[in-house]
């Protein structure tokens, strides 16, 4: 009986130490995106099984030059797992005002698109993020304009890297805020195009409601140059692409957010309490990923 007690207590510290080890390593997975200590570990600490829900999601980044910027740019990829099909098709993220591809997409995309993927609630896809400065992704200044390096470069850049198909065409466009605004405006030119998306998800999107307060932000050369780009003046002409938007109601675009549901009707409408920011926005990641994988081309892969 001692011997077994012996056993026994020796038994119980190692599974302590290895319970303690899987929750570092876990918390070192989630920052890094790999669990630090082996499949059989894993096991026997059960948090790997035959359904690959522990095999996270993948972030990669590269500089890249763009002609239409003018510059070097940071080209992010969020990607549902480390080793993604060929053909995986994408959707564009665009940041909003003073942000940047890599801080594009709200607190927990990464980890849901990636479960999602794991558990099959959605099919597998990618989001592609890319600078595009603070000119709410139109051309501001000469020789930059982010609007000609989503539609000419990124199809490029992402068909030489093996995703989106044989054209390289995401699939989709979100944006958050300003990012809102210029997905709106990127689906407008696809459509003009004749190269429709399946599909535009906003994220509480930039839309200013009068050109004083739209005047302060510097980034048009006049009133008629914004209602020329103002996608509430021009909702019709995406009406044909599937659309969802979501919104804090103690946001100060939610007046815009408002006239544009009405306006535009969209498949997924949703406003709930909240301010402009991460704080709201990430609560409803998982509505948005839902959203973008229902548009999700079949026959890209």
């Amino acid at each position: 009986m001692r011997d077994a007690r012996r056993w026994l207590s020796r038994r119980s510290v190692l599974i302590a130490g290895a319970s303690g080890l899987a929750v570092t390593g876990l918390a070192v997975g989630t920052a890094t995106g790999k669990l630090p200590f082996s499949p059989a570990l894993q096991r026997a600490v059960g948090v790997a099984s035959s359904n690959p829900t522990t095999q996270l999601g993948s972030t990669r980044v590269e500089r890249v030059y763009s002609e239409a910027r003018g510059r070097m740019v940071d080209l992010v990829f969020l990607l549902p797992s480390k080793t993604p099909p060929r053909g995986l098709p994408m959707s564009l993220m665009l940041h909003g005002l003073h942000g940047n591809a890599r801080s594009a997409a709200p607190t927990g995309t990464l980890k849901q698109l990636s479960s999602d993927v794991a558990r099959k609630a959605v099919p597998a896809y990618g989001l592609v993020a890319v600078d595009g400065g603070d000119n709410y992704w139109h051309q501001v200044h000469p020789n930059d304009d982010p609007m000609a390096m989503l539609l000419e470069e990124v199809p490029q850049w992402l068909r030489a890297r093996g995703f989106a198909g044989d054209t390289g065409q995401p699939f989709a466009c979100t944006g958050v805020s300003m990012g809102g605004f210029g997905a709106l405006l990127y689906t407008r030119r696809r459509v003009e195009r004749r190269q429709p998306p399946a599909a535009v998800a906003t994220l509480a999107p930039a839309l200013i409601t009068n050109w004083p307060e739209m005047a302060k932000r510097h980034i048009f050369t006049g009133m008629e140059d914004w209602v020329s780009l103002d996608p509430l003046r021009h909702i019709d002409e995406t009406k044909g692409v599937a659309n969802a938007i979501w919104c804090g109601t103690e946001d100060s675009f939610i007046t815009g957010v408002r006239r544009y549901i009405d306006a535009a009707h969209p498949a997924v409408a949703h406003t709930a309490h909240g301010k402009h920011g991460d704080t709201f926005n990430k609560t409803v990641v998982p509505s948005l990923v839902s959203f973008l994988g229902k548009h999700v081309p079949r026959t890209t892969v």
